[in-house]
């Protein structure tokens, strides 16, 4: 049983990155798992389910070998490394596809929109807790609400990953200009206390 909700799983995915949302049914899934197409609605109930599913797996999958390395970072420069690296991989692996696929559904389908969402979480809150800590006592901090930094950052990627199958060279311009940020929020890390109390004083002012 086990084996063939994994197959279903699979074929999920695979469906999603070969035919896209619209292709996507119990018919095409269940071809390529290999297997009976009730099955489908035995294991799930019924296919937005089985995506919702699908989805979550495909991410949990990505998101814990880079957790740990977001774990190692000190910067926000490596940060953004380790970023640049994460939209290779991603784009790579196909899962630049899934994703659009998903959020496309999630525009009109609640049961999609939720997996898109529990999914994009499992991103996120891992980020949170890198952007916390890499911008403790900063006065970047205190501009920045990092909840929100942390979405921000999250929805810039989503639209980086989809952009760059438009205008390649815009996607790496626009990671450039986030590295240029990066440098900002550095300098600013180190100017002196005086400096830094003036700055604190000009920001509370906003």
């Amino acid at each position: 049983m086990a084996d063939t909700r994994q197959r279903l799983i699979d074929g999920a995915i695979e469906t999603l990155r070969e035919r896209g949302i619209t292709g996507t049914s119990a018919r095409t899934i269940a071809a390529a798992a290999g297997v009976n197409q009730a099955l489908v609605f035995y294991h799930f109930g019924s296919v937005p389910e089985l995506i919702r599913q699908a989805c979550l797996t495909a991410t949990e999958a990505r998101v814990g070998p880079f957790v740990a390395r977001m774990e190692q970072v000190t910067s926000l420069r490596e940060l953004l490394d380790l970023g640049r690296d994460l939209h290779a991989g991603e784009r790579a692996a196909g899962n630049v596809t899934v994703l659009a696929q998903a959020l496309a559904g999630a525009q009109a389908d609640p049961v999609l929109a939720e997996a898109t969402a529990d999914a994009l979480r499992l991103w996120i809150v891992p980020l949170e807790r890198t952007l916390d800590r890499l911008l403790s006592g900063s006065p970047v901090a205190e501009l920045a609400d990092v909840p929100g930094l942390a979405r921000m950052v999250a929805a810039a990627f989503i639209g980086l990953e989809l952009f760059e199958g438009a205008d390649p060279e815009g996607a790496r311009a626009a990671l450039d200009a986030l590295e240029r940020l990066a440098l900002v929020a550095e300098v600013i890390d180190d100017l002196g206390p005086v400096a830094r109390r003036a700055l604190r004083a000009r920001l509370r002012r906003l």
